[in-house]
């Protein structure tokens, strides 16, 4: 067994979680910049404006815009063939609605692209990861139709400054996070009625599409994906009404890749809206305008399995998304309580490839865990190795096994960063670990994990050492 050549290994970051630098060089506020630690069992708080007695974690995160070319040297040393990481509206449009961008944001992303293009590294852009300018309020954020040009004039600046450099796009991060956690997904109030959501989800749509053919008119060698928040699920039990319970869950959530991958909304989403007298804010030719954007690959995260039935209650409010009323008493779970299921993986690849048929790719697989240094200040991961292990392994069954098309696979945090949930550095994914804490106490200094060189020997034999330890 093995992955097919050219299998494109490699990572993935995104600007809010490791950049820092938030108000150098002309760049503006963004959603993630009002964002505070969590503390002392207390979630995020969401500021109107920035407090100087709190911390804010995206201010200087893990230091990149300092340090990326220190960073991207050791992802070469990797062995990567792919870098998937965001660029972040505010650093070329400041208040996204500017009059022109913001020269200083694009030459911070030449010299990312560019050191990449020189290690053979093929960058993967995301376009929007968790991060609408802050200028954007005056709309209503994404519930405002003048956003989706506003999105469509800042990817164009992108597709067209970056032409033949980056040829693979992801519209946006986790776009059905818009379900679980609307404010990282769009600046939509946590306390926002489902109509709000839903109104603020079909802009997204909209300037996705939009997106996705301007891309593909721009250049035929383009690739534009989507990307989801790997939400999968097993029935409680085999009595119907768990089974009918998940199948209502997963619709809630596979709805947003149906849209963006047939362009159009399954009939079973329109008598949803139907029944909760939900009327989406629809423009003449719209319809036209979803049906020709559809994307090119399907993308998406993945670090755990649900388990749902009759009890589910769906979609709850908080910054940290989803309860589903069970857990699987026969998964171990992480420090931070996700259950460990490699074999979901391949459960999650079928899923997708069958019900869409388009290739996929894992754009974020990691553990976060914390991580204690030795005596001679070396950090032994065995569990993130024996986690990757196992969940890669079951990648290989899905195409060996299964014939599903998998494109890559991009490690999530191949670099210790701010955790999006809680903004907090101890929950570290990285092969690399970075020397600062939660409150950004540190040296910054960069070193290798244990994992660092059992990654680099994976990607070195393209996924062969995995059967051959």
């Amino acid at each position: 067994m093995a992955f097919p050549a050219g299998f494109l290994w490699g990572g993935a970051t995104s600007a809010e979680q490791i950049e820092g630098a938030y108000d150098v060089d002309g760049k503006g506020l963004s959603t993630a910049d009002m964002m505070t630690l969590a503390e002392n069992g207390a979630p995020r708080e969401i500021t109107d404006a920035i407090d100087s007695a709190k911390f804010y974690p995206t201010h200087d995160a893990i230091k990149h815009y300092e340090h990326y070319a220190e960073d991207i040297a050791l992802f070469a040393e990797l062995g990567f063939k792919v870098y998937r990481f965001s660029m972040a509206w505010t650093r070329v449009f400041p208040n996204g609605d500017d009059a022109k961008p913001n020269q200083k944001g694009l030459d911070f992303y030449d010299k990312i692209v560019d050191l990449c293009l020189s290690y053979g590294i093929e960058p993967l852009v995301t376009i929007q990861h968790f991060d609408t300018p802050m200028g954007l309020e005056k709309y209503g954020f994404w519930q405002g139709r003048e956003v989706v040009d506003l999105f469509v004039r800042y990817a164009e600046v992108l597709l067209r400054h970056f032409d033949w450099r980056v040829r693979y796009w992801l519209t946006f991060n986790e776009i059905n996070n818009m379900s679980t956690m609307p404010w990282n997904a769009g600046g939509i109030s946590l306390d926002a009625s489902e109509n709000d959501k839903m109104q603020a989800a079909y802009h997204q749509f909209l300037a996705s599409a939009k997106v996705v053919k301007l891309a593909h008119e721009l250049n035929a060698e383009n690739k534009v994906g989507m990307m989801y928040n790997g939400h999968f699920s097993y029935p409680n039990s085999p009595d119907p009404a768990d089974v009918q319970g998940t199948e209502d869950f997963q619709k809630l959530m596979m709805f947003y890749a149906d849209v963006q991958v047939r362009g159009k909304y399954p009939n079973y989403k329109l008598k949803e809206f139907e029944r909760k007298h939900i009327v989406l804010p629809e423009h003449p030719g719209d319809k036209a305008i979803l049906a020709a954007g559809t994307v090119d690959f399907v993308s998406f995260s993945y670090y755990l399995t649900h388990v749902t039935g009759q009890k589910t209650q769906g979609i709850l409010k908080g910054l940290n998304g989803l309860e589903t009323g069970y857990t699987n008493p026969y998964l171990k779970k992480s420090d931070w309580g996700w259950g460990i299921n490699p074999q979901g993986m391949r459960f999650a690849l079928n899923t997708l490839y069958y019900r869409y048929e388009k290739p996929v790719m894992i754009v974020e697989n990691g553990l976060g865990a914390y991580d204690e240094k030795d005596a001679n200040g070396q950090i032994h991961d065995d569990y993130r190795i024996d986690y990757l292990k196992q969940h890669l392994l079951e990648v290989e069954k899905a195409i060996e096994l299964d014939g599903v098309d998998v494109m890559g696979y991009t490690a999530w945090g191949p670099i210790d960063l701010i955790a999006a949930s809680s903004g907090s550095m101890d929950k570290r994914y990285g092969f690399i670990y970075v020397d600062v804490d939660n409150h950004g106490n540190g040296t910054y200094q960069r070193e290798k994990k244990d994992s660092f060189a059992w990654y680099q020997r994976v990607i070195a034999t393209n996924g062969r050492s995995l059967t051959e330890e």
